[in-house]
């Protein structure tokens, strides 16, 4: 079974960068596609990124509007790890962010897939924007 812990947030000032990390164990991470959410307090999880897997046709990676430009979502597979790297944030990135894993899950020219089609996610990682 797959299993997945986040490394990385921390409390940053706007404008700074940080680089989340997704270690990915129990199976190969090339089988699976990645996502990554966040949950600002008070709101719905909503998806960031996502990149297929290794396997798929068509290598794609996904970004939602408000990160365009300044995110960049990346995979090792050597290392088993998913990276986010996160430049020039800001206090509306502020949140608690979480990597998942789907070995079916679509992510593609038509945007993230289902979110039930994930098969583990980590435990989370917050991330404070604030001056």
């Amino acid at each position: 079974q797959v299993q997945l812990v986040e490394s990385g947030g921390g409390l940053v000032q706007p404008g700074d960068s940080l680089r989340l990390n997704c270690a990915v164990s129990g199976r190969p991470l090339d089988e699976y596609a990645i996502a990554w959410f966040r949950q600002a307090p008070a709101k719905e999880r909503e998806v960031v990124s996502c990149i297929s897997s290794s396997d798929s046709s068509r290598h794609y990676i996904y970004y939602e509007d408000s990160v365009k430009g300044r995110f960049t979502l990346s995979r090792d597979n050597v290392k088993s790890t998913v990276f986010l790297q996160m430049n020039s944030l800001k206090p509306e990135d502020t949140a608690v962010y979480y990597c998942a894993a789907g070995e079916y899950y679509y992510c593609g020219e038509n945007g993230p897939g289902v979110i039930e089609s994930l098969d583990a996610w980590g435990q989370g990682t917050l991330v404070t924007v604030s001056s």
